[in-house]
């Protein structure tokens, strides 16, 4: 039984070899005459270590566990294919949107964000909607949510907050039996409470990965071929619609009913798809838009109002095609906000800097330092791809005998620069300042819309059902009085029904509380301003703007550049309920 095609097997014969046409051997290739056969020193003696077989076998099955993701544990995903419908070369460069008809494949992977691997599917929470588009220029990977913001805007806030969503260290218990360290950090973090609103919401179990919308949630920036740059948030739009489950709905679902639905879908020929859309802006707007609006681009708590930056759509994908292997495709899947085409660009969101690095960084602590050799991660671009990142462990592209150095003797090829940096973040020069955001009036208006505007009777009664039975797990009263002044800020409706709910009676507001994690902008007295354990007497890190690009931040080359007056006649001015909800 010869092996097709050279001296080395390819990842496609693999992974499509059926097993009639495969014979068992040890993992050295040698044939064995049966998988439970040992060697013994007699026939009631003990084990021989000679037995390689035996040996082989259990000390591979000793180390089949990676180490689980710490955030977005418990995934599903699939792979199909991204079709350019809308050329988007007015305000972007990257080949995957240069023309219609454009394809490219595309691995995608949902998931729960707080919960372990084995964590219920149902779970109230987040999902993870990454997307990795594997296009003629290299992979470009979108890291998102099927949440617009997030629960913070300062990046070294996440892993205290990632650890509220983990078991306590003395009980061991998850937030279902004792909310106790959640309901504090939120309490402690006004800014969170747009995300709150959602996540206690209707949104917050999403039946199923094909029923939720993906959003990028951070700023990015498009560059076109004359170098001119917007700044853009992505969409992703569910063709299916979107539905949700109820919190006494959920415990009579399967643990596994997201990957159960997915799975199945597509194995049934029922492939879901999503369009893919752009808000894009120019500097001028977003400096205006903070100036009038007090909405700061850089803020992953915020959202861009869709009546004033309409979606523009420019193309749509397909998932049609199950993994044949989880764990290789699936769970080793490693995706990276800094993965970006020429064309795509960061911007000064700081969550979005602090995920550049730290994605990557898990990526090589979890899977390997080689982990994009394997080939789900791998590129697929039309040309042969060469760098000088060579061995460490389970090398496999090694780049064969080629120079590990730039060397003249046997040259490498460099293709053109086809984005001026310069230009497109060359607005940042400045004095080196210590920041920490601080809660503003304007943070509670997007909340306030969700509650006041999107949110029906039902909706509202659901809500208040939910945050209040999430509370009655959370042991100390003062976490549930703060919280409801937080509620209060957004609306004295939603706060006295919660004090009914629970029957504590919070805070009138937080104008008299002092944060642990922010600093008070609304507060009456300059004590109950900065953060607690600060004194702001040497280097106050909290700024006016709030770190948003306020008039002058951009140089005045990137003022007038086109973008958004080109979308409100290219794209499809699409609402989705007040202020972009």
């Amino acid at each position: 039984m010869s092996t097709p095609g050279g001296q080395f097997r390819t990842y496609e014969d693999d992974r499509n070899t059926p097993s009639q046409q495969t014979l068992y051997t040890t993992s050295n290739g040698v044939p064995m005459p049966h998988p439970y056969e040992t060697q013994r020193a007699g026939a009631n003696g003990p084990l021989l270590l000679q037995d390689f077989h035996l040996i082989d076998l259990i000390s591979h099955f000793d180390r089949e566990r990676i180490p689980e993701r710490v955030v977005h544990a418990k995934g599903s995903g699939a792979h199909g294919v991204f079709k350019c419908t809308d050329p988007l070369d007015d305000l972007c460069l990257a080949d995957v949107f240069s023309k219609k008809g454009k394809e490219c494949p595309v691995t995608v992977r949902f998931s729960t964000v707080g919960g372990e691997s084995g964590s219920h599917d149902c779970a109230r929470d987040p999902r993870g909607f990454s997307v990795k588009f594997r296009t003629e220029e290299g992979n470009w990977d979108m890291v998102a949510n099927n949440t617009p913001v997030f629960f913070l805007r300062d990046p070294a806030k996440f892993p205290h907050f990632i650890h509220t969503q983990k078991r306590d260290p003395a009980t061991h218990l998850t937030g279902a039996d004792d909310s106790t360290a959640f309901w504090d950090y939120l309490s402690q973090n006004p800014e969170s409470i747009h995300q709150v609103m959602i996540l206690m919401g209707d949104r917050g179990i999403p039946d199923g990965y094909r029923f939720l919308h993906g959003y990028s949630g951070h700023t990015f920036k498009l560059v076109n071929k004359s170098g001119d740059w917007v700044y853009a948030q992505m969409h992703m739009k569910s063709k299916q619609g979107t539905k949700f489950i109820t919190q006494e709905d959920s415990a009579t679902k399967s643990p596994d009913h997201a990957q159960k639905d997915l799975f199945y879908a597509i194995e049934n020929g029922d492939y879901p798809a999503w369009d893919v859309a752009f808000q894009t802006m120019t500097a001028r707007e977003a400096e205006e838009l903070w100036e009038k609006q007090r909405i700061n681009v850089f803020d992953l708590t915020h959202i861009w109002p869709h009546k004033q930056f309409p979606l523009r759509k420019v193309g749509e994908f397909v998932l049609n095609e199950n993994a044949r292997n989880y764990f290789a495709e699936i769970e080793q899947v490693a995706f990276n906000p800094a993965h970006m085409p020429p064309g795509i660009e960061p911007s000064a969101d700081p969550v979005l800097q602090s995920r550049l690095f730290s994605y990557p960084d898990a990526h090589r602590h979890r899977v390997g330092v080689n982990y994009q050799q394997l080939p789900v991660n791998s590129t697929r671009a039309g040309y042969r791809v060469a760098n000088f990142q060579r061995d460490g462990n389970m090398a496999f592209y090694n780049q064969g005998s080629r120079p590990n150095y730039l060397s003249s003797i046997e040259p490498i090829s460099f293709r053109e620069r086809t984005v001026d940096l310069d230009k497109v973040h060359g607005q940042f020069i400045n004095e080196a300042v210590t920041f920490l955001s601080e809660i503003k009036p304007e943070d509670f208006n997007a909340p306030r819309a969700l509650w006041e505007k999107v949110f029906d009777d039902k909706a509202k009664a659901r809500f208040v059902s939910n945050v209040s039975g999430h509370m009655s797990t959370c042991r100390k009263e003062e976490i549930i009085k703060r919280q409801i002044a937080i509620f209060r800020e957004v609306s004295e409706d939603l706060a006295s029904r919660m004090e009914i709910a629970t029957g504590v009676k919070g805070y009138n507001g937080i104008s008299e509380l002092r944060f642990n994690g922010t600093h008070n902008g609304m507060a009456k007295s300059p004590n109950h301003r900065v953060a607690n354990g600060m004194t702001g007497k040497i280097g106050f890190s909290a700024h006016d703007h709030n770190g948003a690009p306020i008039k002058g931040t951009h140089k005045d080359e990137s003022i007038g550049n086109p973008g958004t007056n080109g979308t409100r006649v290219n794209g499809a001015a699409a609402t989705n309920g007040a202020n972009g909800h």
